[in-house]
């Protein structure tokens, strides 16, 4: 503290900073069926687990029954395998050597039935970064921990290469579509905590997931340029998981994008998810002679005519009583 400062008796200066590392965090479980079948494979051989995907990186796990170097001999070795090359300097695989001792294993609660589960769990940091922190205040007496809303998480979904843990009754008690997957016939095996969804992008499975949890939308980044086509997709697969709300919620967000260049492709989305609030609000657009005939140009509304013959038959319909 200067002299002058002090004298003055003003406020210092204050700021803060804090340094992140974003990072990707998934697991994946490995179940050794029939281990004693295994216990004859000899010392620094192993079995290999199926590949997989966490935070866009190719992994599979090493299973050394009988240990991965002979002073390993009497224990169980598992290490886990990065699927692709690295740089010289780095090493494609860590593990435990003396993961487990045999007899140990062989005496616990862990083996049953001549099985036993392992799970692996990965953290993977993207980047590490400085970030200017809002203006210091007065020192904490509080010390908030972080959430703990993936504690309990019993299924884990593989979207692209990303990971989402949740929790199979919250999903049940919000969507008919996922109690039936996870709960009802639908489910693929009784004991399956891994689930992969191919037909959508991991950001919109993320927000949906966010909105399942919070009955709200995630706050949208300002760089985020397309905000309607995020929309669009969630909009499907709000119907495919029979989400109404969050289907309605959609359908008004995209009512304020309609425009020359997008009510077709919205219209589009209407006929083949029912959204007649939607529809309306396009078919209001269109009742413009000015924004009729620029739309009628585009390629988006010829595709519109191949696709939905049906909507073509409502335009003409609404055209006809706005002349009369």
């Amino acid at each position: 503290m200067s002299a002058s400062t002090a004298a003055g008796g003003g406020k210092p200066s204050r700021s803060s900073s804090a340094i992140v590392a974003d990072t990707t965090i998934g697991y994946h479980i490995l179940r050794i069926d029939g281990y004693s079948g295994t216990k004859g494979t000899p010392t620094a051989e192993f079995h290999k687990s199926h590949t997989f995907t966490i935070g866009g990186h190719r992994w599979f796990i090493r299973c050394y029954p009988n240990g991965v170097n002979p002073v390993a001999k009497d224990y169980i070795s598992f290490y886990l395998v990065l699927d692709q090359s690295v740089d010289k300097e780095s090493h494609s695989s860590s593990g435990y050597a003396m993961f487990t001792e045999r007899k140990n294993l062989e005496k616990s609660e862990h083996l049953k039935d001549d099985s036993f589960v392992v799970r692996c769990d990965i953290m993977i940091i993207n980047n590490i970064y400085a970030k200017e922190l809002a203006e210091a205040t007065t020192p904490a007496f509080i010390s908030v921990p972080p959430s703990d809303l993936s504690n309990g998480a019993d299924v884990v979904f593989e979207v692209g290469s990303q990971t989402f843990a949740a929790h199979r009754c919250a999903l049940a008690a919000r969507s008919p579509v996922f109690r039936a997957e996870l709960f009802g016939t639908m489910k693929e095996s009784v004991t399956s905590t891994v689930v992969r969804i191919d037909d959508m992008e991991a950001q919109v499975f993320k927000a949906l997931l966010y909105f399942m949890y919070t009955d709200s939308l995630p706050k949208a980044k300002k760089e985020d340029e397309e905000e309607d086509v995020m929309f669009q997709h969630l909009l499907v697969a709000a119907d495919k998981y029979n989400l109404e709300r969050l289907k309605l919620i959609c359908e008004d967000k995209l009512c304020k994008y309609i425009d020359v260049g997008t009510v077709a492709t919205i219209l589009a989305l209407t006929e083949q998810h029912h959204c007649h609030g939607l529809k309306k609000a396009c078919f209001d657009f269109l009742s413009s002679p000015t924004n009729l005939r620029a739309v009628v140009v585009t390629d988006g509304f010829k595709h519109l005519k191949r696709s939905c013959p049906a909507i073509m038959d409502e335009l003409i319909l609404m055209l006809a009583n706005l002349v009369q």
